[in-house]
Parts: structure tokens; C-alpha cells; sequence
């Protein structure tokens, strides 16, 4: 185990060492694998717009009962994997993990639930929750538990709409936002406070959740990784600071440690304790996330002056060398997978490096207007896709994102029976 280490001390280990991971990243293009010939994009192209189309046919028809839930379920399921196995690749093994491992039941059970804590709560926010909820799930599935959505599970992912969107919230004052997080952290250290509004009496229910399931004598090291993720996510207020000049926050560091505490934090709610191998696994998958999602969201952080490694540089230099970083960093982070004995664990593990590879390369797609002309030619060459039929499909897609969404939900919560 981590032995006597404060997970606080351990997290700043881990934060200097993939800084460092960082910083020692080639600016080079890597290795990234097979490539695709312009026919077998185009192949795979017609695969995924039909695959869009029978979203779209979905839609018009939402699902009401049970059995058109269930009906809907089974034709997602079956194009899913039509589509997985000709366009990506992805074998009926590797589909298995994430259809029949547990995934999908977790899914539909943490909508449930979310719905009868909060049935006011928008379905995107449901969403956003559910993937914190997937990434419990993967953890489980490493560390050779049973994939479940535990009070644990439920509780600190349903505090991500409650307290991650407000410190993003531009809106919201620096102050309100301070108070907000000085009181939720003395409640993380334990001190009995009483809610003073309807938000802190959310806050405190869910908090409550991981409380019933990991108590503070035998596991500590869960409230201590609580502490990290809560003092990583008021530091990134710092990143909402438009008029800052370059230098003057430490984006990178703070960003990575955002990232890799909420990952790490999963780990130990999931484990209640956790090897050094294991937490810098996990804290290492969390900044890559990070960084992915910051490359993704590279245009609207910009525009609303969020500060990312991605936002300060576009429009003043291609993020040519700086993307390449973010591949190297990835080889360096994936390094650290070794599944062992537990069943499914190497599927997941090949489904993290094919997906993390794409998401990577789906941002680029989405934004070349960032990087050099022969750089998007060359690396489109990885995607199995051409970029703007991607982008094509994806705008179609977003065109109906809320009923999208709308769909998801309604499907996993049992809305409308």
C-alpha cells in the first residue's frame, strides 16, 4: 500500500513526475500506429453515416414504454457493434467488456437513481455524471471488483454538477465561489456543519453517500484524497483569470493536477486504498483526460478566456508540436497499464489506447484551423475517418445534441413509462 505517505504528498509526487513526463515528451510526431488509405476512409465513412442516420431515425421517434426502451437498446446495441467491428476494428471480445461487463446495467442504474435524487436535474448534467460513473467502473474492472454503482460511486459523481460546473461558472463570483468551497471543505475534513441553502443540502447528501460506505477510521486515505481533488478544483479557479498574463498561473500544473486528483480520488473510493503502481496509474490517466478535453474544448475556452495550454497558444502559433507532446505524454501514461490476471482488463486496456488515440485525433479534425495545413494531412492518415466527414457527422449529431441526449437518458432512467 501507500504505506504512511498523506495522499497529499503522494499527489505532488505524482504531479511533479508527469510534469516532468511532460516536459521530456518528444515535440516530434510519434508512432501512432496503422494508417488508413483515402479508400478505406471513405469506406469507413459510409459506415458511420449510416450509423448517424439510425441516431437520427431515433429520435424522431423517442422511446415511451419499457419495451420501446428496451427495443431502442437493442438496435443501438446491434449497430454499435456492427459499426465498431467494420470502421474501427474493435472486436465482439473487446464490445463484450463494455456491453455485457457490467457497463450498460451501471449506466441505466446511476440514471435511475440521479433521477430520484434530483428530477429537476437537465439530462446533460446527468450525462456529465454518468461518465465520472464509467470511469469507477473501468477502475473496478482493473482492480478485479465487481463493476457496481456503490453509494461511493454515486455520491462524489453526482458532486461533479453540483460543484465542478459552478467553479467553471464565469457568472458566479470569485467570492461566492470561495465560500461555497471553504464551507464543502470543512465538511470533506469532517466538521459537522449545517447546510445554510437547498445547494449545500445536495452537497451534504451526496457527501453523505460516501460516508455511509467508507468510514473515516478505516479508510482514511479516502477522505484524504477527497481533500486533494477539492483543493485541485478551487486552485483551477485560477484558470478563469482572463487578463492573466502568460506566466502568471501555472497552467500546465494546475490542469494536470485537476485531472490526475479526480482520476486518483476514483481509485480510492473504488479501493478504499491503493498501491504506489496504482495511483500513478490512475493519476496519470486523469491528466491525460484533462489535457484531451482541454485540446477538445480548445475554441470555447478561448472564447470565454479559460486558460489551457491549448487556449493561450491557439491563434498565436500552430499546435502542431504542442498536440505531438500530448501523443508522447499518452505513450508515457499507457506505459504504466499492466492488467495481470483480471478478466477484461487487457480488453479495457486496448479500448483506453485506441480510444485515447482518436480522441486526440477527432480534436484535431475538429479545429484545424490550429495547426498547420501539412500537419492535419498527416495525421488524418490515423484516423480511420476523414477529418471533415467527421466533423460532417458530428455537426449533425450536435444539431440535435440536447434530444440526443434527451434519448440517452430517457432510455438508462425509465422516463416516460
Amino acid at each position: 500500500m501507500v504505506g504512511e505517505t498523506s495522499v497529499g504528498a503522494l499527489a505532488r509526487v505524482l504531479l511533479a513526475e508527469h510534469e516532468a513526463a511532460w516536459w521530456a515528451s518528444r515535440p516530434g510526431l510519434p508512432d501512432l500506429g496503422r494508417t488508413y488509405s483515402p479508400s478505406e476512409q471513405r469506406s469507413h465513412e459510409r459506415e458511420l453515416a449510416r450509423l448517424v442516420d439510425e441516431l437520427l431515425a431515433e429520435l424522431r421517434h423517442p422511446p415511451v414504454t419499457a419495451g420501446d426502451r428496451e427495443a431502442v437498446e437493442r438496435r443501438m446495441t446491434l449497430s454499435g457493434r456492427t459499426f465498431a467491428r467494420s470502421s474501427l476494428g474493435v472486436d465482439d471480445a473487446h464490445m463484450d467488456v463494455l456491453l455485457q461487463g457490467g457497463f450498460t446495467p451501471c449506466a441505466r442504474e446511476f440514471a435511475e437513481r440521479a433521477r430520484r435524487f434530483d428530477a429537476k436535474m437537465p439530462f446533460e448534467d446527468i450525462a456529465q455524471a454518468s461518465r465520472n460513473v464509467w470511469t469507477m467502473n473501468g477502475l473496478q474492472m482493473m482492480l478485479g471488483l465487481p463493476l457496481r454503482v456503490t453509494p461511493s460511486a454515486f455520491g462524489y459523481s453526482m458532486l461533479y454538477p453540483y460543484t465542478d460546473n459552478l467553479l467553471d461558472d464565469p457568472d458566479v463570483t470569485e467570492e461566492e465561489k470561495a465560500r461555497v468551497n471553504e464551507r464543502f471543505g470543512r465538511r470533506i475534513s469532517g466538521e459537522d456543519l449545517a447546510p445554510e441553502n437547498g445547494h449545500e443540502r445536495a452537497l451534504w447528501s451526496l457527501f453523505a453517500e460516501i460516508e455511509s460506505e467508507h468510514s473515516r477510521e478505516a479508510a482514511p486515505r479516502v477522505y484524504e484524497s477527497l481533500e486533494v481533488i477539492h483543493r485541485a478544483q478551487t486552485k483551477s479557479v485560477l484558470l478563469l483569470r482572463r487578463d492573466e498574463p502568460p506566466y502568471g498561473v501555472d497552467v500546465l500544473g494546475i490542469s494536470l493536477e485537476k485531472g490526475g486528483a479526480s482520476v486518483l480520488t476514483d481509485g480510492y473510493l473504488v479501493a478504499g486504498d491503493l498501491t504506489r503502481p496504482q495511483a500513478a496509474l490512475f493519476f496519470g490517466l486523469g491528466a491525460l483526460l484533462q489535457l484531451a478535453d482541454d485540446l477538445q474544448d480548445v475554441d470555447s475556452d478561448a472564447r470565454s478566456g479559460t486558460l489551457t495550454v491549448f487556449s493561450q497558444t491557439a491563434g498565436r502559433w500552430p499546435l502542431d508540436r504542442l498536440v505531438n507532446r500530448l501523443f508522447s505524454f499518452r505513450e508515457v501514461v499507457l506505459e504504466e497499464f499492466h492488467p495481470g490476471d483480471t478478466p477484461g482488463a487487457a480488453q479495457l486496456g486496448d479500448l483506453m489506447r485506441g480510444a485515447s488515440l482518436q480522441l486526440i485525433l477527432g480534436a484535431v479534425g475538429a479545429t484545424p484551423r490550429h495547426f498547420s495545413r501539412a500537419y492535419v494531412r498527416e495525421i488524418e492518415a490515423f484516423s480511420p475517418f476523414g477529418f471533415r466527414s467527421l466533423l460532417r457527422q458530428r455537426r449533425r449529431l450536435d444539431r440535435q445534441r440536447v434530444s440526443f441526449l434527451g434519448l440517452a437518458a430517457s432510455a438508462l432512467s425509465g422516463d416516460g413509462s
